[in-house]
């Protein structure tokens, strides 16, 4: 079952990737151009039919597939370079100093990420590079935490006490023995980010807060669905069932990649 559940969401993922690398050589129509009778059904040559302004709904939601890649590496990496080095060394500090950095994580972490987006908004301006700054930023703390715990077990090993002996510097253990050790757990970390980033980044451009609406977005077409749900209630089949089955991959993903890498859980898979 654990093992069905990793092949499901590498499938789901690989079909997103596949649908973001194909928009990038090829769509059936350009997704900006208004080619079509608006609200046409589907058929051929639209596969899924046209929305509000008469542009085809399966090349728009091809193209989106890019924004939701884009979005989810770039604010993941950004969450995860910031959050693993501070993780690492919360772990290193003693005392007072590694609780000021949890309590700083505590304190971040309760910031809701919509209202940094929303300031983000009103600095930079609604785009897709105020969305993922916001997205990162709110998930540093979460790969805080998983690395400050991830880095106090290999901390605690016998082959790091054995590198302290031999005069390894701090940033020599953390650097070839930790950060080496804890690169599962931050993978599993990443992969569970990613759904929620993508989530997150939907709602904001839903909200109006996220991804201009000439750039072709899954959250962009729920929001411009809303305004024919009842003469067309498809213009939000579509993007929604896009946007479920990618959180869903990446979420089976992190799953299946923590029962693989956890040799606990490793020996109970049927």
């Amino acid at each position: 079952m654990r093992r069905a559940q990793l092949a499901i969401g590498v499938a789901l993922v690989g079909l997103v990737v596949a649908a973001a690398l194909l928009s990038l050589a090829w769509t059936p129509f350009d997704p900006g151009a208004l080619t079509f009778p608006r609200l046409l059904p589907p058929g051929w040559p639209t596969v899924l039919g046209t929305d509000r302004y008469g542009r085809d709904v399966a090349s728009r939601l091809l193209a989106g597939a890019q924004v939701c890649l884009y979005v989810g590496i770039v604010s993941v990496g950004l969450a995860a370079l910031a959050g693993v080095p501070l993780g690492i060394l919360a772990a290193g500090l003693k005392g007072r100093a590694g609780d000021a950095l949890l309590r700083a994580a505590d304190v971040a972490q309760a910031f809701p990420a919509l209202l940094l987006a929303i300031l983000l908004a009103g600095v930079l301006g609604p785009s897709t590079s105020s969305a993922m700054i916001a997205i990162g930023l709110a998930s540093v703390p979460q790969f805080l935490r998983v690395a400050r715990a991830a880095s106090l077990v290999v901390l605690a090993s016998d082959f790091v006490l054995a590198a302290r002996g031999c005069g390894t510097s701090r940033w020599g253990i953390a650097r070839s023995h930790v950060l080496p050790n804890i690169a599962p757990v931050v993978g599993v970390q990443a992969s569970v980010s990613f759904a929620m980033a993508i989530l997150a980044e939907a709602a904001l451009s839903y909200l109006g807060l996220g991804t201009k609406p000439t750039t072709p977005s899954w959250g962009v077409m729920l929001r411009e669905a809303q305004n024919v749900w009842f003469a067309d209630p498809l213009q939000a089949v579509w993007p929604g069932v896009a946007i479920a089955l990618a959180v869903l991959g990446f979420n089976l993903l992190g799953d299946g990649l923590r029962d693989h890498l956890d040799p606990r859980l490793r020996e109970e898979l049927p």
